[in-house]
């Protein structure tokens, strides 16, 4: 993999990782037009660094305003905590529900299948895009209620709306939170820094997934030397601090969109990029 491929992917995971457009279907169709393998072990190794590289993004970026929603006091603390772990353990169980039901369905229980199989299919991935287009655009039309504020209940809808997304390759998971958000009433500053900071508090359990596909694609294949994995290491390296970059980026582009009153912006281009991925697919 050249250095070209490297900054492609980087930019392309590090800006669609954070702005409502599903970064797993911008991924694919590059990998695609690069003739790249996303199942080998370098490109699992490019992925989990990207990860790790918008995660630092997204700590970055939020964490002036997160000191003064989460930190001011040790109430607000443990009131917001509830909020998240409510939420994450919602997108668990939505998530892994219909990771079993989909695997009981289409693949008999079948011990190797992994979701990939299915939801990397270009008419699902489009699908899943166009349905997370037309959600942010219907967000777009709700009046915004600046004193609106998060709740126990709407805290475990965003969390069940979130894992909606784990399975469906195309459907963004900050569109489909932030957009859950607003549909709840919820101000948009609110529902922005709530929505990553559930990206925040699921990323590394993303990341864990992405490695043990690395250890067991290394159990199968012919296990890589130390010498190898340094060499693969240095190129992922680069892959981070473009993607941490590139969202940043991204960050400043969402919050402008969404503040000023152009994120149905978002839910049109997921509409146009569900076309091109049905066409490059």
């Amino acid at each position: 993999m050249d250095f070209l491929q490297i900054f492609i992917l980087a930019i392309v995971q590090g800006a669609a990782e954070l702005l409502p457009v599903s970064s797993s279907a911008h991924v694919i169709v590059a990998e695609k037009l690069m003739g790249l393998d996303p199942t080998s072990p370098q490109m699992t190794l490019l992925l989990v660094m990207l990860h790790t590289g918008t995660m630092f993004a997204v700590i970055l970026y939020f964490w002036k305003s997160w000191r003064t929603t989460y930190f001011s006091s040790f109430q607000t603390f443990k009131t917001n905590a509830i909020y998240v772990i409510t939420a994450t353990v919602a997108t668990g169980v939505v998530g892994l529900f219909l990771l079993q039901l989909i695997k009981h369905v289409f693949a008999g229980n079948a011990p190797g299948f992994e979701i990939e199989h299915l939801f990397g299919n270009a008419k699902l991935m489009a699908g899943a895009l166009a349905a997370a287009g037309v959600l942010i655009i219907a967000s777009s039309r709700i009046r915004e209620c600046e004193s609106g504020d998060l709740s126990l209940r709407s805290a475990g809808w965003i969390g069940a709306i979130q894992g909606l997304c784990l399975p469906f390759r195309g459907f963004s998971r900050s569109g489909a939170t932030i957009s859950a958000g607003l549909i709840l009433g919820i101000a948009r500053k609110k529902t922005e820094e709530f929505s990553f900071t559930l990206a925040v508090a699921l990323t590394p359990a993303v990341i864990v997934k992405e490695v043990y596909r690395l250890y067991k694609a290394q159990s199968v294949a012919v296990p890589m030397h130390s010498g190898e994995i340094i060499h693969l290491l240095g190129p992922s390296m680069l892959g981070m601090v473009l993607s941490f970059l590139a969202g940043l980026v991204a960050l400043r582009w969402l919050s402008s969109w969404l503040e000023h009153g152009r994120w149905h912006f978002f839910g049109g281009y997921c509409l146009l990029a569900s076309l091109v991925v049905l066409w490059v697919g």
